[in-house]
């Protein structure tokens, strides 16, 4: 099996140094494109007014100065030498990508432009409380990655489909079990910009997360990682609203509507 990793933490990243360890527990043909700089929370954007430098670390892995969508299609269409990957995994990423925050996530995103290419795609995260001094139990997700990937390619999913893998903050040990869930959406607000003054005295703005538990519902991502599941969440990305298509077509449909002048 051909693997490529990437993710949006950047190429110098102790979580895709992860990646790659479980990448290699899977096959020996493992290929890296990932960004040169950090890209996180840059969705599925491209870089399309200015060129793209890949720089080469070695035989099978390079840096690219773009977005993790960037680096699966240089990866694809001329990176990655002979036969194109059978997987693409992205991650592991630095802190949880659940609920809403998918799709904003450059984690996901890597996962799902291999998907718009014809090739399986697996997000995978590890999640943190972000609090001060904490850092990321990579040795959670490196303990259980290999045996989820291997399960989740041996049953296959549709081609339309990318999988978010979420592993909760907890020691490998206290892992109680895998979900799989349903995306959920938070009940309060986590992300906010705070107000700041630079030294000539202007003000910015830096955007940040209040660590704020929500209270999720059963079967959904977040109440699985909260309580000490790992999260597996198919996804995709038609947003249509299907209730909403049907009652719209009972009073939109038809011919269109010609505007009237208020009186």
């Amino acid at each position: 099996m051909r693997i490529l990793v990437t993710n949006d933490d950047g190429v110098h990243a102790e979580g895709l140094q992860s990646l790659e360890r479980i990448a290699r527990v899977l096959s020996d043909d493992v290929w890296l494109v990932a960004p040169e700089y950090e890209q996180s929370g840059a969705s599925r954007s491209l870089t399309l007014t200015e060129p793209l430098r890949v720089r080469r670390l070695d035989e099978r892995r390079f840096a690219v100065t773009g977005t993790p969508t960037d680096c699966v299609t240089l990866a694809v269409q001329h990176l990655v030498e002979g036969a194109k990957p059978d997987l693409v995994l992205s991650g592991v990423n630095r802190g949880q990508n659940l609920a809403e925050d998918v799709t904003m996530s450059g984690t996901v995103a890597g996962a799902i432009e291999g998907m718009a290419l014809g090739i399986p795609g697996i997000a995978l995260s590890q999640s943190m409380a972000f609090v001060e001094g904490e850092e990321p139990r990579f040795d959670t997700a490196e303990a259980f990655a290999p045996g989820v990937i291997r399960r989740l390619v041996e049953v296959g999913w549709p081609a339309g489909v990318v999988m978010n893998v979420n592993f909760p903050a907890v020691r490998p040990e206290d892992v109680t079990e895998v979900e799989v869930t349903r995306q959920g959406f938070r009940d309060v607000r986590t992300r906010y910009a705070e107000r700041r003054t630079d030294l000539r005295g202007r003000e910015y703005y830096w955007l940040g997360y209040r660590n704020l538990p929500s209270k999720p519902e059963e079967g959904t991502d977040l109440r699985a990682v909260y309580e000490g599941r790992i999260s597996v969440t198919p996804l995709h990305i038609d947003l249509t609203h299907m209730p909403t298509v049907h009652d719209l077509k009972a009073t939109l449909g038809g011919p269109p509507p010609k505007a009237e002048r208020d009186r």
